[in-house]
């Protein structure tokens, strides 16, 4: 476990108690020497649903700290935009409205990259699912806790279909009334690469950016090692599927694990396109790649293929590489996975 990670414990651990910040200033923050001219500052702060952690290496304290602020800042401002759960976000108008002109570049670039992906996993990942989404998060509102019944689920996909999604340069719209896209699988890892990009801009060269298990590095650890990653085990028995080591890398797990709608836990945050079901072959993946955006997204599609699709689809992306866990606890895992895990 890294310094980053201990903070955010430290945070998890109060959001428990129920004593959630009141402000969004960065609510842990500490500075450790390391060297004769080198700080450790380690900042964590709740933001998109999870806890973001930042470990920096720097030689000036200061630049360091003032740099996490700024980091703390442009998140706030990507959320603004990209949220789907802020009725004032311009995805949220969009999604109300069904039209959006003079769309904002950052929600143009986040769109233009789902279509891509979309397209390299034959339509495995889909925003256009929010319509599904919103019927599972329905029914957790539900007081005899049942979940959605078929005919329901029958006609959230009617309004679902990426190709029901008009895009141009400044404006987006659907075909459809009543359809509507969710981020989610992608949006995290794009805020995260744009926090890194802060990070860069202030001549800021080691860190590591933890967003609920989407990670981006850069450089080295305090001891000039590259920074240690612990893949997410799905059971939560104490042991990890696999330890990796990053730098100028990104990392994103995705596990049906995280979110479930239904007491019986048959329905979670990644849903299938085509079925309006949350997939149950695969108990966790992770995909290492250049950047979080990718790592993110990637690790969402592989959640809902097979293992062996998944590993194709991998082994044919320059610089990815991927670990996948199915339900019975096997590993499978790309060609290049054990240098990524060196």
């Amino acid at each position: 476990m890294d310094d980053a990670d201990r903070a955010a414990r430290k945070l998890s651990a109060l959001l428990d108690l129920g004593l959630t910040p009141v402000d969004v200033s960065p609510v842990t923050c500490e500075a450790i020497k390391v060297g004769r001219r080198r700080y450790k500052v380690i900042s964590a702060r709740p933001a998109m649903g999870t806890l973001v952690s930042i470990a920096i290496v720097h030689s000036s304290r200061d630049r360091a700290e003032e740099a996490v602020g700024l980091v703390f800042e442009e998140i706030d401002r990507l959320i603004g935009i990209l949220s789907r759960h802020d009725e004032s976000t311009a995805l949220a108008y969009l999604n109300r409205e069904g039209f959006l002109d003079g769309m904002p570049s950052e929600l143009s670039q986040v769109v233009t990259r789902a279509f891509h992906y979309h397209a390299i996993s034959q339509g495995t990942f889909d925003v256009s699912v929010k319509p599904v989404v919103d019927l599972l998060e329905k029914s957790v509102e539900d007081e005899e806790g049942r979940g959605p019944t078929e005919e329901e689920i029958k006609e959230a996909l009617e309004l679902t279909g990426t190709g029901h999604i008009e895009l141009t340069e400044h404006t987006i719209g659907f075909r459809k009334p009543g359809m509507g896209i969710t981020l989610d699988g992608i949006a995290k890892g794009y805020i995260v690469d744009r926090a890194a990009d802060i990070l860069r801009r202030h001549r800021i060269r080691h860190f590591l950016i933890n967003a609920g298990g989407d990670i981006r590095t850069a450089g080295t650890r305090d001891d000039r090692k590259p920074w240690t990653v612990a893949v997410q085990d799905p059971t939560k028995s104490g042991e990890f599927p696999d330890i990796i080591h990053l730098s100028n890398r990104a990392v994103a797990t995705s596990g049906g694990y995280e979110i479930y709608f239904d007491p019986e836990m048959k329905f979670h945050h990644i849903v299938d396109s085509e079925t309006g079901l949350s997939p149950d072959l695969n108990a966790s993946v992770s995909v290492v790649a250049p950047t979080t955006m990718a790592a993110d997204a990637l690790a969402t599609t592989l959640f809902l293929m097979e293992p062996e699709k998944g590993i194709e689809l991998i082994d044919s992306l320059q610089g990815c590489e991927s670990l996948i866990v199915d339900r019975a606890g096997r590993q499978a895992k790309t060609r290049g996975w054990k240098s990524a895990s060196r």
